[in-house]
């Protein structure tokens, strides 16, 4: 594990969701499931752990939009929705939480329709597959499974339209996919120009906070994850309109840096209140005023596109304070 092969896997990003979207184009891989699911279920239950898990709470958020039952849980609850055939499981592996996975599904084999995502076919989880989905994202030489996130993620908002939006499709999808491997692709290019004064913006012996919108909270706590397993360094995760109610008084007492993923209502009230406390704020994908950076991508106003593209932001600057910590 190291800074250079997670710069790798990071620059691959964008091949790896354009031959997803390929893929899509040609082969719909949740087909079998009006076979396994005749009516729209009753509740649907989305499993994992870490980064899995950010994308799963992502999509159910997306799934209950469309008016379906979906909820998103630690693989590792011990109750939850019931065992049943009204009951459809999503487990989603990005590559760790086998035992917490594999324990969670044994109470639903054989008694509901299970869908795995897994970057491994031949993981001991996929055994429990009704319908098991290659995330198609290759081998992560960093071991940080940013790869794996992103087509889970894109995978799982695929099977929301196949439940909930048919209309939508995967044309659509595959046009979003396409668009935020552009984005990406852009700010993996231009990195050496903004990463290191963005870094030195959030520099802190305190750490550095992510602040996303709830919508898109799994992107903080992604780039967060990526933060503490790569440079091994304090990272967290906060939600936008919570913020002045819980890490506000954090700001008070500490350096504290934020790097705030935009599209909030409540982002100016985080920035008045920060920027009070004399703390430091970073804006993505948006201007926020008082900001001492912002990092803008294209396509940086789409919501399908932020939410598949703006985790690569936290990640870049992983493998740049990586880089320093080995140096």
């Amino acid at each position: 594990m190291t800074a250079q092969l997670l710069t790798a896997d990071l620059a691959a990003k964008p091949d790896a969701l354009t031959a997803l979207a390929d893929r899509l184009a040609r082969h719909d891989p949740f087909s079998a499931l009006p076979a396994l699911v005749d009516d729209e279920p009753a509740g649907i239950l989305l499993l994992g752990t870490g980064a899995a898990r950010y994308a799963c709470e992502a999509a159910a958020a997306r799934m209950r939009l469309a008016g379906l039952g979906a909820v998103a849980e630690y693989a590792a609850t011990e109750r939850s929705l019931p065992p049943g055939p009204d009951t459809l499981v999503v487990a989603v592996s990005v590559g760790g939480g086998l035992r917490e996975l594999c324990t969670a599904l044994d109470e639903y084999v054989e008694r509901s329709a299970i869908i795995v995502l897994t970057p491994d076919p031949d993981s001991p989880v996929a055994r429990y597959a009704d319908i098991l989905v290659p995330l198609l994202s290759g081998v992560e030489r960093s071991g940080l499974s940013c790869r794996a996130y992103q087509n889970a993620l894109a995978l799982l908002l695929l099977l929301g339209h196949r439940l909930g939006a048919p209309a939508a499709g995967a044309a659509d999808l595959t046009r979003s996919l396409r668009r935020a491997a552009n984005a990406i692709a852009d700010l993996v290019d231009r990195a050496p120009a903004w990463v290191p004064d963005v870094a030195a913006a959030l520099d802190s012996r305190d750490g550095v906070h992510l602040v996303a919108p709830v919508e898109r909270l799994a992107s903080a706590r992604q780039a967060a994850l990526a933060i503490r397993q790569g440079p091994v360094r304090a990272a967290y995760a906060a939600e936008s309109g919570e913020w002045s109610h819980t890490d506000r008084y954090l700001a008070a007492v500490t350096d504290y840096r934020a790097l705030l993923f935009t599209g909030s209502h409540y982002d100016e009230r985080v920035a008045d209140h920060l920027l009070q406390l004399h703390g430091t704020l970073v804006a993505v994908g948006g201007a926020v005023e008082g900001a001492a950076a912002a990092v803008r991508y294209l396509g940086d106003g789409d919501p399908d596109v932020r939410l598949l593209t703006e985790p690569v932001v936290g990640e870049l600057l992983a493998a740049h304070w990586w880089r320093r910590r080995r140096a």
